[in-house]
């Protein structure tokens, strides 16, 4: 731990509220789509489709939309209303301006490990939307390098070390997902704090254990954060 001197945070639910409008706005879209089935049966087909989807448009409020309006047209058979589709459309513009909500605790641990670390934000998701959050959170002059990434796997990371001549070991990443955030840096012999959050994409799910490693901590909080740098 003493040789830490970079430290990355995960956006998306880990320095901000991000999941929880996902789920809402999949809620409000599978009313929109109630002609066609349950809202389980919309579900499982809209993650169907983005599943199908990453590889094309990667992550995000503008590949989620694109997912659900492919997906409607699957489940209408070609039938939805353009209605339908507007109101898909107005439900993406929604998630776009919602207002962002920092984490407890966010802006206390930022500034605390200002000036001891270089902090880094590595985070999935669409530029233009990413780069707007990160300025209404008030916290971008406090990080030294920020990264939006279209993967989040080894290769990914050590690609950013490389670019930042960042030795694995001098390395800390910070995130609310195992898959995504956590594994992929103990992979290539970084270290990872993992902080859960309450709501969490299936798609960052299928992990079956805590990693069984001496670098990896899994946290409560991310105040926790200062109790162990």
């Amino acid at each position: 731990m003493n040789d830490i001197k970079y430290v990355a945070f995960d956006a998306d639910d880990t320095l901000w509220v991000n999941e929880p409008y996902f789920r809402d706005t999949e809620d409000q879209y599978c009313e929109l789509l109630k002609e066609y089935g349950t809202p389980k049966e919309i579900s499982e087909a809209l993650f169907k489709t983005e599943m199908n989807n990453l590889a094309l448009y990667g992550y995000g409020i503008k590949s989620f939309t694109l997912s659900m309006i492919e997906n409607a047209l699957r489940v209408s058979e070609g039938k939805v209303p353009q209605e339908v589709i507007s109101g898909i459309l107005a439900l993406s513009k929604k998630m776009l301006n919602e207002k962002l909500v920092l984490l407890e605790g966010v802006a206390e641990v930022v500034e605390s490990l200002f000036g001891s670390y270089h902090l880094i934000v590595a985070t999935k998701g669409d530029l233009l939307d990413q780069e707007r959050k990160l300025k209404k959170s008030g916290l971008e002059k406090y990080f030294h390098h920020v990264e939006i990434m279209s993967e989040k796997k080894p290769e990914d990371y050590q690609k950013l070390l490389n670019h930042l001549d960042i030795k694995p070991s001098r390395f800390l990443m910070i995130g609310n997902s195992l898959k995504s955030d956590i594994l992929p840096v103990l992979e290539i012999g970084g270290y990872g704090f993992h902080i859960p959050f309450h709501t969490t994409w299936q798609h960052e799910k299928n992990v079956d254990k805590l990693p069984d490693s001496e670098k990896f901590k899994e946290l409560s909080t991310i105040k926790d954060v200062l109790d162990e740098l």
